[in-house]
């Protein structure tokens, strides 16, 4: 999905998307082939997510017994479009009442066999009951829930993700969340992934990712991104947020030699013909000591200064392989001495057509290349980490 589409998204604060069963599969048990025992005894918090319409509630209550939960909790919100029609969980139960059906938020737990057959499912869980208030995360109540959980996992507003994630790390919680890539940007985020407090998880199949919307909430998308006959909408910019390990993150990225890369990528020596005139070299910053590279697979194996890479590096990102100095832009200027754009390089790109707001005192990392001044999408810095020294011991081995 473009990010226009994901912008307008969040103007209209539309921003109701249902994973599918498949995709919350796929990731859980990337956590799980790597520990066993990570849901082990844990009790999950899947807020706004009613059992009649969340995948994720469905997903760990079928799988409830094979990790070992102890409890599983969801609650609902009563302004979601999801929430608008009363189902089955709550209609069945005694507790039912349709007066506070379309202003409460409710409660679902699921902690054991309930009906009898010796297996725990979805048919287990209970409708607990109303809460006062619509059941918003923000909640005094929800952050109750929060607190007693050990996990969260869920798909939030896209509109609301940083407020989301401060929230359930002021709670000091693990978790597994969906967002948009660009969020990676936001000052809010990006300091968590640079310190490993916070990464991707293996992400959206080959990083496509399709979501279910309400039919009532359809609104005009750009061609090829809503499906009318499956409902499906597509995102081609979202992944998983989590603090929860998996093996994909300590997969070592292979890499090519710099003169490998020169000679025989094609995408590459065509960017850099088209953009720089030049495809003997990797282009150098022209306001910072660091190199462009700009397709991840192209980092330089031979290279041992620092490096500007796209933000989708973070899908491949090993902290045992790279180090993250910053990123580009004022709030590592001070720290990484990212100089001054300067009045030479705007005129240089103003002469060449540039627009945009740019100033010379701004701290974005620029090139130069065909006598123009060139712009760059953010950029994340990095730089490879020394190999482990080996131990004497094993050195005479």
């Amino acid at each position: 999905m473009s990010n226009a589409n994901l912008g307008a998204a969040k103007a209209a604060k539309n921003d109701e998307f249902y994973t599918q069963y498949g995709d919350i599969e796929a990731e859980m048990n990337a956590y799980y082939e790597f520990d066993k025992n990570v849901f082990k005894d844990k009790t999950i918090l899947c807020p706004c997510d009613d059992p009649e319409w969340s995948n994720f509630t469905r997903y760990f209550a079928s799988n409830f017994e094979r990790f070992g939960l102890k409890k599983l909790i969801s609650t609902s919100y009563a302004k979601s479009a999801g929430s608008r029609k009363a189902t089955a969980f709550e209609t069945s139960s005694p507790l039912y009442d349709p007066d506070k059906h379309g202003v409460c938020g409710k409660v679902f737990v699921l902690e054991g066999d309930k009906d009898g057959n010796k297996h725990v499912d979805v048919d287990d869980i209970r409708f607990q009951g109303y809460l006062n208030g619509d059941g918003d995360f923000r909640s005094e109540e929800v952050t109750k829930l929060r607190d007693e959980a050990d996990i969260i996992v869920t798909n939030p507003p896209f509109s609301l993700f940083r407020e989301f994630l401060k929230w359930i790390r002021d709670g000091k919680k693990q978790f597994v969340i969906v967002g948009n890539k660009n969020a990676i940007t936001y000052k809010e985020v990006f300091p968590l992934l640079k310190d490993n407090e916070m990464w991707l998880g293996p992400g959206f199949p080959e990083g496509n990712a399709y979501f279910r919307i309400a039919k009532d909430t359809v609104r005009e998308f750009a061609s090829g991104v809503y499906d009318e006959s499956t409902g499906l909408v597509k995102f081609r910019n979202v992944g998983w947020f989590t603090n929860i390990d998996h093996g994909l993150r300590h997969t070592i990225l292979k890499l090519d030699t710099m003169a490998h890369n020169l000679k025989f990528n094609k995408k590459l020596k065509r960017k850099f013909e088209n953009a720089y005139g030049d495809v003997s070299k990797y282009p150098h910053y022209d306001n910072y000591d660091a190199i462009e590279v700009p397709f991840t697979e192209c980092i330089p194996s031979d290279y041992d200064g620092v490096m500007g890479v796209p933000i989708s590096f973070m899908d491949k990102y090993n902290p045992d392989q790279f180090e993250i100095l910053g990123m580009d832009g004022n709030d590592y200027a001070d720290e990484l001495g990212i100089k001054e754009i300067g009045e030479k390089w705007v005129r240089m790109y103003r002469t060449a057509g540039g627009t945009g707001h740019i100033t010379a005192n701004m701290h974005s990392l620029v090139l130069i290349g065909n006598g123009a001044g060139i712009t760059v999408y953010k950029r994340i810095l990095i730089r490879k980490r020394p190999p482990e020294p080996v131990p004497e011991q094993a050195q005479d081995n």
